[in-house]
């Protein structure tokens, strides 16, 4: 092996493990946002919650970037993708897996909203041309099962008053599938935090207007109340974000889509850990599958 290819290869991993551990930084920080966020909805509307968490999250987005000094306002150019990607990864993606919890228990909205690796693997067949191999099908296919051993203990009952819920919960998947690949495809230029910045403000304004139908007690959120808007402001919106982001230009749009499995996976042992949720051979044999599961989907 040549010098100059013996190095390529040495950047390729490094670019590969750089992602992964950028795709574990994500699933972290939004897997541990749903405990949090399921006691901070103990406190505010769910609709007020996110739109209170929204503001503040963009606050702290638009801060970060000026201190990175970072250009903030977007080229005319830019604005088309920018609110696609607001749209696809923020906005619709907020909307519709809230209102899938109206209808559904959080067990179903979950299945079905972590669909969402299959939906990007599809996508990015015809649109990246990353066609799934065995080994990546049969990785999907562990992934999802060890989430529906997690989280599906109880079966789901069909029924007209559960359908939009469903369909609310399989849209929204399928929209954050396509963000997935799409980003993939055309990143926007603008520089990383400042974009994200500009997705969360974009993305705000459609759980801003439904917010306008409730009515919050903002003077009843209690200091731990305060601690846990102020997670959810930041980290997952705007680090966990900026971590996805940077995965996806280093990993391949499936990859990253089956990676995201962890999330809900860290959101049952802090689950337990926080809130004293169940954790037992259902949990751990779940947990083993979904590791295997990007496990192998990591390798390539």
């Amino acid at each position: 092996m040549s010098a100059e290819a013996g190095g390529a290869t040495r950047r390729l991993v490094s670019g590969r493990a750089e992602g992964l551990a950028f795709l574990a930084l994500t699933a972290c920080g939004w897997g541990f946002n749903w405990p949090v966020a399921k006691f901070l909805l103990s406190e505010l509307p769910p609709f007020s919650m996110r739109a209170g968490c929204g503001i503040a999250g963009v606050a702290f987005a638009f801060v970060l970037a000026r201190l990175r000094r970072e250009r903030l306002w977007p080229r005319l150019g830019e604005w088309p993708l920018l609110t696609v990607f607001a749209t696809l990864n923020f906005g619709a993606f907020s909307v519709l897996t809230t209102l899938s919890l109206v209808w559904l228990k959080a067990s179903e909205a979950v299945i079905i909203t972590y669909t969402l690796p299959i939906w990007a693997a599809i996508l990015a067949w015809p649109m990246l041309g990353e066609r799934p191999g065995i080994a990546k099908l049969a990785a999907m296919a562990m992934g999802l099962g060890g989430i529906a051993l997690l989280v599906g203990a109880d079966q789901m009952q069909a029924s007209w008053t559960t359908l939009p819920g469903v369909m609310c919960g399989f849209v929204a998947s399928w929209l954050f599938a396509l963000g997935t690949v799409i980003a993939k495809r055309r990143p926007l230029t603008l520089p990383p935090v400042a974009g994200v910045a500009w997705q969360a403000t974009l993305g705000a304004i459609p759980v801003g207007v439904l917010s306008l139908w409730e009515h919050p007690a903002w003077d009843h959120v209690t200091p731990l109340g305060w601690t846990a808007a102020a997670y959810v402001a930041t980290i997952p919106m705007t680090i966990a974000y900026l971590s996805w982001f940077r995965a996806l230009r280093l990993l391949p749009a499936s990859t990253a889509a089956t990676g995201v499995l962890l999330a809900p996976m860290v959101g049952v042992f802090a689950s337990a850990a926080l809130l004293g949720d169940p954790l037992g051979p259902r949990q751990l044999f779940a947990l083993a599958m979904t590791l295997t599961g990007v496990a192998v989907a990591a390798r390539r």
